[in-house]
């Protein structure tokens, strides 16, 4: 595994790097009672957020490992609605969802910071129709900006990002 990040994938995981380490102590200091509830019965309360937020790690690490691989782009369709609720962090413990969320993002941190360069460019499939193939690279930077768009939801005016 090459240590030869290209500008770009550098950017991209020290702004995630930055981002955990910059909102993790915000997540912290949210009262429980603001973490669980929920704008409206069919919307996500934060910790859900969160939740998601780590569904979305789980999913992606999978394409930026497997896409590196295999033979034909991997399609991993990540259906975010079925993953919250199979996951029940409405009711999980607040502490254990925010270090899920900072160790998942440590791990893609990791993995792209080793990723070999003729890698960046593989392509993943994300399942959403004929625009659902995208390069490694795009999917990091993507990831990011995703990541910043919903904590933002968390505790507003965070991050100056626009998604998508």
């Amino acid at each position: 595994m090459g240590n030869h990040m290209t500008t770009e994938m550098k950017s991209i995981v020290d702004d995630l790097n930055m981002t955990i380490a910059g909102f993790m102590e915000k997540l912290r200091a949210l009262p429980e009672s603001e973490m669980r509830t929920k704008p409206r019965p069919e919307k996500w309360s934060r910790i859900e957020v969160i939740g998601h937020l780590i569904d979305s790690a789980h999913n992606n690490l999978h394409r930026f490992i497997t896409g590196q691989y295999e033979a034909e782009p991997p399609h991993i369709i990540y259906e975010q609605e079925f993953w919250v609720k199979a996951n029940v962090y409405q009711q999980a413990p607040i502490e254990t969802v925010i270090t899920l969320w900072i160790l998942m993002n440590h791990r893609i941190a990791t993995v792209l910071s080793q990723m070999e360069e003729k890698n960046y460019s593989k392509q993943c499939d994300t399942g959403r129709g004929e625009k659902s193939l995208h390069t490694i690279i795009w999917l990091a930077a993507d990831y990011v900006k995703h990541m910043k768009h919903h904590l933002n939801q968390v505790v507003p005016g965070s991050y100056t990002v626009t998604y998508p």
